[in-house]
């Protein structure tokens, strides 16, 4: 697709804060990197953690600094699963948020986290470790955790990726102020928020209602209308063209005994099995740029009561969805499969 002026010109201020130099890989953040928080629904997709497994090689390379990791999947599973990646690949310090309340959605699908959660040495004691000590339904719920993050960085320089529904984000702008902040969560988020790259919606069948929508469409109404910064989405079909493929899974970690994402993908589904990207796209474009995608014009997104989305192009409005033909789409699976197979920088046999 051939970029139009308007989305030179409305994109240009994100190209260039999100795209990353090839640099040597390091565990040290460098200055004015992308301030990344994630929002995700781990547990209910496997691509959840194929996407944070993005972010440790990203941050292992000094391209990120990640925040914080807040989940809107409710149970103990998604904390406990989401402390075992921060500890395995070397980033125990990274705090967790979650949900109260949240959308109901323990059982459509099988509970990788759980399973990997589960799995046990010949000796009994759990195959992975963990560095949260306590109970994870104790952790901060996610909009607290928000309103503290955004609170101690630098105005406009934080990137949110939400790839699981919108409750914490609505609930986000709905916080008052408080000892943490004068401003409340709208205030907050239009000063500290650069960026809300979403994985969400659908824009070429306008009868496909996308799950990430559909589990919480008050609160995606409420996002795709009232969140005062940029958003990005990449939508249902952008991911769904891009398959990760499971031979790469059966094949590719003989370095790793155990791997948590290589045993998450195995419960997901019967192997072998190939899976669409949907959230590893929202991540690549969050951290290295438009050059992969093509990018709509300006506008506006509405979200239906039945949770269809719907595109209106405005030069005055702040919206923006991704696409990609058959070329770019075989480019991102095997820059995915490139960076999903590297070893971690603190990976430790």
């Amino acid at each position: 697709m051939r970029k139009s002026k308007l989305y030179l010109i409305g994109l240009l201020v994100l190209a260039l804060s999100s795209c990353t130099s090839k640099k040597q890989q390091t565990a040290e953040i460098t200055p004015n990197v992308p301030k990344i928080i994630l929002e995700t629904d781990i547990g209910n997709d496997v691509d959840d953690a194929l996407a944070l497994d993005m972010l440790y090689k990203y941050l292992d390379a000094g391209d990120i600094d990640l925040l914080g990791i807040t989940i809107n999947k409710e149970g103990t599973y998604p904390a406990e699963y989401t402390d075992i990646m921060n500890t395995w690949y070397g980033y125990p310090q990274i705090p967790i948020g979650i949900i109260h309340n949240g959308a109901d959605c323990e059982n459509d699908a099988t509970n990788y986290a759980k399973a990997v959660c589960l799995i046990q040495k010949d000796n009994g004691e759990p195959a992975f470790k963990r560095s949260l000590k306590g109970d994870y339904n104790q952790l901060p719920e996610a909009p607290a955790l928000y309103r503290k993050l955004l609170a101690q960085q630098p105005d406009n320089s934080v990137t949110i990726i939400s790839v699981g529904f919108s409750t914490n984000l609505a609930r986000l702008l709905d916080t008052p102020a408080d000892d943490v902040s004068p401003l409340t969560g709208k205030e907050l988020v239009a000063q500290k928020v650069k960026l809300l790259c979403t994985m969400a919606g659908c824009f070429n069948n306008p009868n496909l209602f996308e799950y990430n929508v559909v589990k919480d469409i008050p609160a995606a109404k409420k996002i795709f209308s009232e969140w005062p910064t940029t958003l990005v989405t990449s939508p249902f079909e952008v991911g769904i063209a891009i398959n990760y493929p499971g031979s790469s899974i059966e094949n590719d970690f003989g370095w790793a005994p155990m791997h948590p994402v290589v045993e998450a993908y195995k419960s997901y589904q019967q192997m072998p099995y190939d899976r669409p990207t949907w959230d590893l796209t929202s991540v690549l474009y969050s951290v290295e740029g438009p050059s992969y995608f093509n990018v709509s014009p300006a506008g506006k997104i509405n979200v239906t009561d039945q949770g269809a989305t719907e595109f209106t192009p405005d030069a005055a409005g702040n919206r923006y969805y991704l696409t990609v033909d058959s070329i770019q789409a075989e480019n991102i699976k095997q820059h995915f499969v490139q960076l999903l197979t590297k070893q971690p920088a603190h990976f430790n046999k």
